[in-house]
């Protein structure tokens, strides 16, 4: 019997910045594979390259060297508009700072992705009434995201991260804006999220409770990743 294909495969992954007249080597190499429905947990000190490598396997950004598979796609050999359409059909993404476009209604942030990923607007409608009740906001569905607070903000950017139920959520930094207790609501929503769908999901923090809510952490040091 085959294997299964891995979810993400990164092949000698690396990646630079310019730091003035100083080249920094921000990944070295890396070469590590993730299962589908995995859910793993990167740790690392500021600026070790959490971030990037989430920027990288999104197709947001490109390697210097090396390639990246997503869902048996090589990502680093298509275009940027392939990449922009690739990621907006399977990944989802989640940020720290939530990134809810402030002039639209905690309803139409969430519907903005489906349109997008060509849902009609009665199917739009339904998925959208479904994820605000699963994330305890049915009622805010016509306020702006500027009167709810920071827990409920990162609510709906796991409602609008999910929509369109990517096979691969990522997610930086997630609860790095909330308080410990809302926290813990945020992490327990996106568990159940993730494991309704059969996704995978790679969590960049530094919070240990959720590394202990993963089924693999992994540390980037010195440009190399490391269990």
């Amino acid at each position: 019997m085959n294997s299964p294909v891995p979810e993400i495969r990164l092949l000698g992954l690396s990646k630079q910045f310019q730091e003035g007249a100083r080249q920094h080597d921000v990944l070295r190499d890396i070469t590590m594979d993730f299962q589908r429905g995995e859910t793993v947990a990167l740790r690392g000190r500021s600026g070790s390259g959490k971030s990037t490598l989430l920027n990288l396997i999104s197709g947001i950004d490109i390697p210097d060297a090396g390639e990246i598979e997503v869902g048996g796609q090589n990502i680093t050999r298509m275009s940027e508009h392939d990449r922009t359409l690739f990621r907006r059909q399977h990944i989802g993404f989640v940020y720290q700072s939530f990134n809810l476009v402030p002039t639209l209604t905690v309803s139409d942030n969430v519907r903005l992705v489906l349109e997008l990923n060509g849902f009609d607007n009665d199917r739009a409608s339904e998925r959208i009434r479904k994820l605000l009740g699963d994330v305890d906001l049915a009622d805010r569905a016509d306020s702006y995201p500027d009167v709810l607070s920071g827990g409920e903000q990162q609510r709906v950017a796991l409602a609008r991260a999910v929509a369109h139920e990517p096979s691969l959520l990522l997610a930086d930094e997630p609860t790095g804006n909330l308080d410990q207790q809302t926290a813990q609501g945020v992490l327990k929503l996106l568990d159940e999220l993730v494991l309704n769908s059969g996704g995978t999901m790679l969590i960049a923090t530094h919070s240990t409770a959720i590394a202990e809510r993963c089924d693999r952490v992994l540390e980037l040091r010195d440009g190399k990743l490391s269990s």
